[in-house]
């Protein structure tokens, strides 16, 4: 198989960024379940600071039976009061750019690599083509940073502001460190129940899995009395696609963001993405930029940030065996 091409950095001009006929493919993964479930790029809420809330916490007396004589209740008992924490994120700036020559934008009949009779150029227009190939980076860099990112809140104009992702959020709640043993029936019921006991709603429960542990899933529940009766005689293979806990159905997703030892079991009826508009412009949009020289330049820019909820609403295990399978699980 031939390699990728490198990244072109700078200027795309006639050299640097040829013309070839062909229809265009990519190895990259482009799909982006998580953003896409909760809102994609233009659904989701609206914020008007960098800062914004993801709820409040608050916590009950722990309950018990009362202990109240007639005599007692004839005098009010002393005052209680429930209090609240207020829980936020932060929004991330995504920025990209491209600057393309005048003669690059207008050398459309010029091929390089193998040409054929009839042949044109794709794209046909490089300038819009690399426009979009930026916003879908920009996705995937969403999805990306809503799975795996790490929070900062910046202190100074040159410290980034970074949302935090679900699996930072998940581990410091309902979070079992597997240690490398091979995902299992007793991890996905134990994790099941952590969630309940510490308080998950419960709403809209989906686990999010990288592409060894999806198929492990499948494993640990194919042998089960009832699921290996074939639909037809002509069809063989099975993919487990939901999974009944004693307290929540869930809907498996393959998910190629997430790291090979982990899976997350997120609520999304209690996440949306958050935008940061800019005034007059939107929240994610590309613009040219001043004319310098015999190029044209413009710029992709947004300000997007992880609105996650509480992190008992989410789950996730981690340090899980990401080997070859050599045989099903044993339960």
């Amino acid at each position: 198989m031939p390699t990728a091409p490198i990244v072109i950095n700078g200027v795309a001009t006639t050299e640097t960024l040829p013309n070839y006929a062909g229809e265009l493919f990519t190895s990259d993964p482009q799909r982006t379940p998580f953003l896409s479930m909760i809102g994609g790029l233009t659904g989701g809420r609206i914020t008007n600071s960098v800062e914004f809330n993801v709820g409040q916490l608050y916590n009950l007396e722990e309950a018990s039976q009362p202990n109240i004589s007639e005599r007692a209740s004839l005098t009010a008992p002393e005052p209680t009061h429930t209090g609240t924490e207020q829980f936020s994120n932060v929004v991330q700036i995504h920025h990209k750019s491209i600057k393309m020559s005048y003669l690059r934008q207008s050398d459309r009949g010029t091929l390089q690599g193998l040409n054929l009779a009839g042949q044109t150029a794709n794209p046909v227009d490089q300038y819009s083509q690399q426009l979009a190939w930026r916003l879908t980076e920009i996705a995937r860099d969403v999805e990306y940073s809503f799975i795996r990112g790490v929070h900062n809140k910046s202190t100074t104009d040159v410290v980034a502001n970074r949302t935090r992702g679900m699996l930072e959020l998940a581990k410091t709640a309902s979070h079992i460190d597997a240690a490398g043993a091979l995902l299992n029936k007793a991890l996905l019921k134990e994790l099941a129940r952590e969630m309940a006991e510490n308080g998950a709603y419960l709403g809209n429960m989906v686990l999010f899995a990288p592409a060894f542990q999806r198929q492990l899933l499948t494993d640990i529940y194919e042998l089960t009395t009832g699921y290996n009766t074939p639909a037809a005689r002509t069809i063989g293979g099975m993919s487990v696609n939901t999974i009944i806990t004693d307290f929540f159905d869930m809907g498996i997703v393959w998910n190629p963001y997430m790291p090979d030892d982990t899976i997350l079991i997120a609520d999304v009826s209690m996440c949306a993405p958050v935008f940061l508009p800019v005034p007059g412009k939107g929240v994610l949009f590309d613009e040219p930029l001043d004319i310098k020289g015999a190029a044209s330049e413009s710029q992709v820019y947004g300000q997007i940030g992880l609105d996650h909820g509480m992190n008992f609403m989410h789950g996730c295990i981690t340090g899980l065996d990401a080997g070859t399978p050599t045989a099903p699980p044993e339960e």
